[in-house]
């Protein structure tokens, strides 16, 4: 059984998209989704420099538009015109994305079509920037110790676990002063590490973004996945696309459970994981939560080879079992 992850916010690198513009059609196709999101996709994505690529308002749709063009190239509709994921599917058994890589995951499973998912994923990037700029907030790395010692020392500071990734690592996030309050009285034998972003992602201090998504997305009418899709608010296999859609905007002010998903791909019996660029991240968190699975991190052209080989190995459930489990 293969699963295809989508990463997260904080993967970018600078120049990490240089190498999927040289594939046929891929430049002419970055250029039309520059036209949904409002930005220069390419520029963002070859010369900018790490600082601007970390604006929240930037680098969502840099990430989303990224591992699209990816999962285009590697499950053979690179070329296809919206919606333009579709004859690939039927080799995918389970897709997940982490936080904004659920964006992603909802195009590749059919829930959006590309261009849906990245003019609301543009429209979630510009309002987690503005919620961000109201308060003073931050997030931190709780890296190691006891998950239950951790989470009861998190909401002792009245911080929200915004990240529980598994393996080890869960991200608190509020506001400055209760950032710092956590960092002198930390959790027994863990480590912290304040992370460079722009506010407190995932919590109560993102409603205002998620309001905005809210509006934003009143038109849409998502369909239904066609295949396992999975949801960080619990790990679960969502079977509905309205409950997916609904399930990405109330996201933006919850938690994101990765650790659930990496559970629930545990319980299906996945034997391979594939991680879409700016790939690692996930990859690296399944090393150590979902041992003796193949992986391989998708970061340049050049590792669609063995994506395919292993598509061609660990894919092709059929369709009627597609829902079960």
């Amino acid at each position: 059984m293969l699963v295809i992850v989508a990463p997260g916010q904080g993967a970018q690198v600078p120049g990490f998209l240089s190498p999927w513009l040289e594939l046929p059609g891929m430049a002419a196709k970055f250029a039309a989704w520059s036209e949904v999101v409002g930005l220069d996709l390419v520029r963002y994505g070859t010369t900018a420099d790490a600082e601007e690529i970390r604006d929240t308002a930037v680098a969502q749709p840099l990430l989303v538009s990224a591992g699209l063009a990816a999962a285009e190239a590697m499950l053979g509709a690179l070329c296809a015109p919206e919606p333009a994921l579709p004859a690939g599917r039927a080799h995918v058994d389970a897709v997940a994305g982490h936080s904004v890589g659920e964006f992603t995951a909802a195009a590749i499973a059919g829930v959006l079509s590309p261009k849906e998912a990245l003019s609301l994923v543009a429209e979630r990037g510009r309002g987690m920037a503005d919620a961000a700029a109201l308060t003073q907030t931050g997030m931190t790395a709780v890296l190691g110790g006891d998950g239950e010692k951790v989470l009861a020392a998190i909401a002792a500071a009245g911080l929200t676990p915004a990240n529980n990734n598994g393996a080890g690592q869960i991200v608190a996030a509020g506001t400055t002063e209760q950032l710092a309050s956590f960092a002198e009285n930390p959790p027994e034998r863990a480590r912290l590490r304040p992370l460079s972003v722009a506010g407190a992602f995932h919590t109560e201090h993102m409603a205002p973004a998620t309001e905005r998504v809210r509006r934003a997305a009143q038109g849409l009418r998502p369909s239904d996945p066609d295949v396992r899709l999975l949801s960080n608010a619990d790990g679960a296999v969502v079977e509905s696309g309205p409950e997916y859609l609904e399930r990405l905007i109330s996201q933006i002010s919850s938690p994101v459970r990765w650790d659930a998903c990496t559970r629930t791909m545990a319980d299906l019996g996945v034997t391979a994981l594939i991680e879409l660029t700016p790939a690692g991240t996930l990859t690296g968190l399944a090393k150590r939560a979902l041992r003796g699975i193949e992986l391989l991190a998708v970061k340049t052209p050049d590792d669609l080879e063995r994506a395919g080989a292993l598509i061609k190995e660990h894919a092709g459930l059929p369709a009627s079992s597609q829902q079960e489990g």
